[in-house]
C-alpha cells in the first residue's frame, strides 16, 4: 500500500488559508530576475514578470474560491477595497515622489513623458497607452519614461477588476463551482495564447507581450491550477513525485531564464510563454501540495521570502532609481547602486507605509477608506494637470 511520506506530500483540502512560504520564495525569485535583467546581468530575468502574473493568478483565484466555498458568493467591494488597501497607497507614494523628483531635476523630454504617462499608470491602462504611442518594450529600457515597467501593474489590475465579477456570475449559477472556474480559465487561457499566436508579427513584439488580453493566459493558469480539481490532481501526483517534478521544472524555469533573449527567441510568442506560464503554475501547485520537497524548502529560505515580502515596492522603485541614477556610474557598481537604493526605498514602503494602512489604520477601511480613497485619487489627478510640461523642442528647418 502507498502512503504520502511526511517529507513529500500533504493532501489537499481547501479549508483554511495555509501559510506558504515556498510562494514567498517564489516572489523574491521573481524580482530577483526582474532586477538582474533591467541591470543586463540575465538575459531572460525578464520572464519573473511571468511568474508574478502567474502567482496573482493562482494567489487571487485561491482567495476568491475560498470565499465562494465558504459563502456561495463573491464580495467584490470588499474584494476591490483589499486590493486598494494593498496596492494603492505604495503606487501614489512611489508616482507623487518621483514626478515632483523628475519635474525638478529632470532633463525635459523625461518630464514632458512622466507627466504624459502618469494619468494613464493612475487609470491602471498604460500597457495600451504606450503601445499606443508605439512605445516598444524591447527598444524602450533607455532614460526616456520612469513609469514603462508599470505595464504588468496595470495587467494586473486590470485582471482583479475583470476575473472577481466572472466567478462571482459563476458562483451563483454553477453547482460545482470549482469545476466551472477550471473549464473557463483553461478555455480563456488558450484563446489568449492564440491571439498572441494570431497577432505577433516578424517585426517589434511589444503588443503581444504587453497586451492584457495575449497575456492573460498567465493569470489564468495559475488560476487553473488554484481550483479544486487541479490541486486534488496534483495532491496525488506529489505522493511520489514532488520532489523530482518540482526540481526538473525549477530546472527549467532557471535555464530558459539564463538562454532566452526577448528580442530573437520568436518561440516565446508561439507557444514559449504559455509553456513557461504552465512550468510556473504547475511549480506553485506542487509546492503548496509538498511544502518538504528541497525545492519549497530552498524558496523558504529566509531571505528569499523577505525579498518576495518587498517585492511589489521593490518593483515600484527599482526602475525610477535606475532610470534616474547618474549615468557616470557604470557597470557593477551601477547594480550595487540601484539594488541598495532600491531595497531601502522599498523597504521604507513597506514598513512605514503599506503595512500600517494595510494591517492597521482603521481609516482605510469602510466609508472613510472610501472617502480617503477619493481625495488621494483627486489630488494625484491634480498633480498631472497642476506640474507645468516643458514646451516641445522647436526643430529649425530654416536652414535646411
Amino acid at each position: 500500500m502507498n502512503q504520502a511520506h511526511p517529507a513529500e506530500a500533504v493532501p489537499f483540502t481547501r479549508g483554511r488559508k495555509p501559510q506558504l512560504p515556498a510562494l514567498d520564495g517564489l516572489r523574491g525569485v521573481a524580482i530577483l530576475g526582474v532586477l538582474l535583467f533591467h541591470t543586463g546581468h540575465l538575459p531572460g530575468g525578464f520572464l519573473g514578470v511571468d511568474l508574478f502574473f502567474t502567482l496573482s493568478g493562482y494567489l487571487i483565484t485561491d482567495l476568491l474560491l475560498r470565499e465562494i466555498e465558504a459563502t456561495r458568493t463573491v464580495s467584490l467591494i470588499a474584494f476591490w477595497g483589499r486590493r486598494i488597501r494593498r496596492l494603492l497607497p505604495a503606487l501614489v507614494m512611489m508616482l507623487a515622489g518621483v514626478t515632483v523628483l523628475v519635474w525638478a531635476v529632470g532633463p525635459p523630454d523625461l518630464v514632458r513623458t512622466t507627466l504624459a504617462d502618469g494619468p494613464w499608470v493612475q487609470l491602471n491602462l498604460v500597457n495600451w497607452h504606450l503601445l499606443a504611442e508605439s512605445a516598444g518594450y524591447w527598444d524602450r529600457f533607455g532614460s526616456q519614461r520612469v513609469f514603462e515597467h508599470l505595464w504588468s501593474i496595470a495587467v494586473e489590475e486590470q485582471f482583479y477588476l475583470l476575473w472577481p465579477p466572472v466567478l462571482l456570475i459563476i458562483a451563483r449559477s454553477a453547482k460545482r463551482p470549482e469545476i466551472r472556474v477550471a473549464v473557463v480559465a483553461a478555455t480563456a487561457s488558450i484563446g489568449s495564447l492564440a491571439l498572441m499566436v494570431t497577432l505577433v508579427g516578424a517585426g517589434d513584439p511589444s503588443r503581444v507581450y504587453t497586451g492584457t488580453d495575449t497575456r492573460a493566459f498567465s493569470l489564468l493558469l495559475g488560476a487553473v491550477v488554484a481550483t479544486g480539481p487541479v490541486r486534488a490532481a496534483l495532491a496525488r501526483a506529489a505522493v511520489r513525485w514532488a520532489g523530482a517534478v518540482t526540481a526538473l521544472l525549477a530546472a527549467g524555469i532557471g535555464i530558459s531564464w539564463s538562454l532566452t533573449d526577448g528580442t530573437t527567441s520568436r518561440w516565446l510568442f508561439t507557444g514559449g510563454l504559455f509553456a513557461h506560464s504552465l512550468a510556473a503554475a504547475l511549480l506553485i501547485g506542487l509546492c503548496v501540495q509538498a511544502p518538504r520537497t528541497w525545492v519549497a524548502k530552498f524558496l523558504a529560505w529566509p531571505p528569499l521570502r523577505w525579498l518576495g515580502l518587498i517585492s511589489y515596492s521593490l518593483y515600484l522603485w527599482h526602475w525610477p532609481v535606475f532610470v534616474l541614477l547618474s549615468p557616470e556610474i557604470d557597470g557593477l557598481p551601477r547594480t550595487l547602486a540601484v539594488l541598495a537604493l532600491s531595497l531601502g526605498l522599498a523597504t521604507l514602503s513597506k514598513y512605514v507605509v503599506e503595512d500600517p494602512i494595510r494591517f492597521r489604520a482603521r481609516w482605510a477601511r469602510g466609508r472613510r477608506g472610501l472617502a480617503a480613497f477619493t481625495a488621494v485619487t483627486a489630488a494625484l489627478a491634480v498633480l498631472w494637470v497642476v506640474l507645468p510640461a516643458p514646451a516641445p523642442a522647436v526643430v529649425d528647418i530654416t536652414g535646411l
